[in-house]
C-alpha cells in the first residue's frame, strides 16, 4: 500500500480541529477519517482498521486512555500505532500515554496541522504493514 493511501482515524471531539486535519491529510493523499467520541472512535477502528490513530484524550462517552486501552485488548487493532494529539500538558499523562503503548503524545497548541502530518508520515514509515 502506498503510503499516501494510508488511512488516519482522527479521535477529536472539537470539529473544526477535526475538520482541519482531515482537510491537510486528505490534501496529501491520505484517507482521513473522524469520530468525535470516545465510544464511535473505538468502533471505527474496528470497522476501518486504519494505519495510525490520532486520539484526543478528552473525548465525550470514554476518554482517549480508554479508548485505547479498549484497542490495545483487542489482537486484530493491537498493532496499530496510537498518536495522542491533545492539549493535555501534564507529565503524568504524556508517561501514562506512553506507558500504554502510544507512539507519540502531541499538545496541540504546539503543532501546526503541518507538523502533525511530518509526525504521521514519520510513524507511518517505521510501522508499514
Amino acid at each position: 500500500m502506498p503510503e499516501s493511501k494510508a488511512k488516519i482515524l482522527i479521535i477529536e471531539d472539537d470539529k473544526m480541529l477535526s475538520d482541519m486535519y482531515s482537510l491537510k491529510f486528505n490534501e496529501e493523499g491520505y484517507q482521513a477519517i473522524q469520530a468525535f467520541t470516545g465510544l464511535e472512535g473505538v468502533e471505527k477502528t474496528k470497522t476501518e482498521k486504519p494505519d495510525i490513530i490520532l486520539l484526543d484524550i478528552i473525548l465525550p462517552q470514554m476518554d482517549g486512555f480508554q479508548v485505547m486501552e479498549e484497542i490495545k485488548k483487542n489482537k486484530e487493532l493491537e498493532n496499530i500505532p496510537i498518536l495522542f494529539l491533545t492539549n493535555l500538558r501534564q507529565e503524568e499523562d504524556v508517561k501514562k500515554g506512553t506507558a500504554m503503548g502510544a507512539v507519540g503524545y502531541l499538545v496541540k497548541a504546539s503543532f501546526t496541522p503541518a507538523q502533525v502530518l511530518d509526525k504521521v508520515k514519520e510513524i507511518l514509515k517505521q510501522y508499514k504493514k
